[in-house]
């Protein structure tokens, strides 16, 4: 570790193999927090390469606890956080109106770090028990459309690392790492990232792994549609730029999007837009980011009519009686 932290302070690139190789060792407990801690932080300090990624991610997949779920054809609705704005958990709260919609979603999701609560904090809050379980997740997939896999119980390296993520609460590499080793590999992902860069990085690898995608940036830093700003969406079929107005939507204010102090506030914040309580800023931020969402399932609808089935998922109480059907099979 000290040679390669010598390179990476002189501004040296690790190739794809020498990235796989220090993640799976350091999985394996070679190194020490404070030795992690300097890897890390060396990301943060320059743009982390293709070859870098692709190799972080060959070495996270190849430790993972596999799991065959591809029968569902189901999508993953995932945000990279690291923006820095602590919004409430809007891409979870979406996967329940994606999946009250009547589509399958296998989110995989983590404990934030650089945020007050993460998906699986707020999944937790609501006496969830994280499980490795396939039956129990088919189950919870015929039942109610989603399967919720928490990142550390499918990956060692994951878990190793979370104290020091944790202890650093600031975006790492490790952010862009979680959207791209989901352990079920799913066909289908909606992204949120919280930056154009990171974006295009993201869109050559999907590409090249042949899957059908959205990567949502809001062009003032939220890694989701925030409806605060114009946002561009990254698909199969190229790049689009839309005003929350062409869509239909109410321009929100950041405040609006708070997701509070602690995981009782974000808790109780993502409760409300199920139980459609919520605010107009709150629900629609949700309902516009499910809608790209069902898009990428359906790529010949129109978003306008992906906004109206994900804004009914809600009003009609599918959302909610999808996410207490869950609670119920996986507590």
């Amino acid at each position: 570790m000290k040679n390669l932290l010598y390179r990476l302070f002189e501004h040296r690139n690790l190739d794809r193999e020498e990235s796989r190789n220090v993640l799976i060792r350091m999985a394996h407990g070679e190194y020490n927090e404070s030795q992690i801690a300097a890897f890390i932080t060396v990301f943060l300090m320059r743009s982390i390469t293709i070859d870098e990624l692709s190799g972080f991610r060959d070495a996270l997949l190849e430790l993972r606890t596999p799991l065959d779920l591809d029968s569902y054809k189901a999508i993953d609705i995932v945000g990279t956080g690291g923006d820095n704005k602590n919004t409430f958990n809007i891409s979870t709260a979406a996967c329940f109106t994606v999946a009250g919609a009547g589509y399958n979603v296998v989110k995989h999701g983590n404990y934030g770090s650089s945020s007050v609560s993460g998906a699986s904090n707020v999944i937790e809050h609501h006496g969830i028990k994280f499980t490795r379980d396939v039956d129990l997740m088919r189950r919870s997939l015929d039942e109610c459309n989603i399967a919720y896999l928490h990142a550390q119980f499918f990956n060692p390296a994951l878990k190793i690392v979370a104290p020091v993520r944790k202890n650093l609460a600031v975006r790492t590499f490790f952010n862009m790492l979680g959207p791209l080793v989901n352990p079920t590999l799913p066909k289908r992902q909606m992204l949120g990232v919280y930056n154009l860069k990171l974006a295009r990085l993201y869109f050559y690898l999907y590409q090249q792994a042949g899957i059908d995608f959205a990567i949502v940036n809001s062009l003032d830093g939220y890694d989701e549609i925030s409806l605060t700003s114009e946002f561009k969406c990254f698909d199969n079929t190229g790049e689009t730029i839309y005003t929350p107005e062409q869509l239909g939507f109410k321009r929100a204010e950041e405040t609006a999007l708070y997701g509070g102090a602690t995981i009782d506030e974000a808790a109780g914040i993502f409760d409300r837009t199920l139980e459609n309580r919520a605010t107009e800023e709150q629900k629609n931020a949700v309902v516009v980011n499910a809608a790209f969402a069902i898009k990428t399932i359906n790529p010949e609808s129109n978003i306008l009519e992906c906004i109206a089935a994900a804004r009914e998922s809600i009003d009609s109480g599918k959302a909610l009686k999808t996410f207490r059907k869950f609670v119920e099979i996986n507590s």
